[in-house]
């Protein structure tokens, strides 16, 4: 079925009232703790396969709206619905995607033109390597304003703001 026909569908069950999440799973898209799982929300995990479809809706009667194919791309998740997760990616994308498409693990993108990862988290440490906008790694550990990435087997510190994947706040230890 071509695209355009898909989404006419979706528009129209939405009209007619398909569409409409339960208010229960509306309240769930808040913020706080997630009804389903109880863990916080948002929260950032990363894709656990490749490919994956994102549904504008959560459940397989909705259209695909994107489909990613980098497994371990970090997504926020944003809303928990069933066996749905409402996702959010680094260009501000949200769908939903089936909850085993998720992993636990976390990544980052950096978000940054060039992002040096230095040897120890401080400004005058030595670079250990040099990163572009887009580059994705594993997440090994955040402190105050840095955080350690593994890129292709290449750890080092980079500060948080030049990363998609941590919040400003928090600490977090793989």
């Amino acid at each position: 079925m071509p695209l355009f026909t898909r989404y006419l569908i979706a528009l129209w069950l939405c009209a007619a009232g398909f569409g409409a999440l339960p208010a229960h799973a509306q309240e769930e898209e808040s913020g706080g703790e997630g009804g389903v799982t109880g863990l916080p929300l948002p929260r950032f995990v990363t894709l656990a396969a490749s490919p994956i479809n994102m549904r504008v809706g959560p459940g397989m009667r909705y259209p695909i709206d994107w489909v990613y194919k980098r497994k371990g791309m970090p997504v926020e998740i944003i809303a928990e619905y069933e066996l749905w997760r409402k996702v959010r990616d680094v260009d501000g994308t949200e769908g939903w995607v089936l909850k085993h498409m998720v992993s636990s693990k976390r990544g980052a993108i950096v978000t940054v033109a060039v992002a040096t990862l230095r040897r120890s988290p401080d400004d005058t440490a030595p670079p250990v390597a040099y990163a572009k906008k887009g580059v994705q790694g594993v997440l090994e550990e955040c402190r105050a304003d840095w955080c350690q990435l593994d890129v292709s087997g290449t750890e080092g510190w980079l500060r948080k703001s030049s990363l998609w994947g941590a919040y400003t706040a928090e600490t977090y230890k793989k």
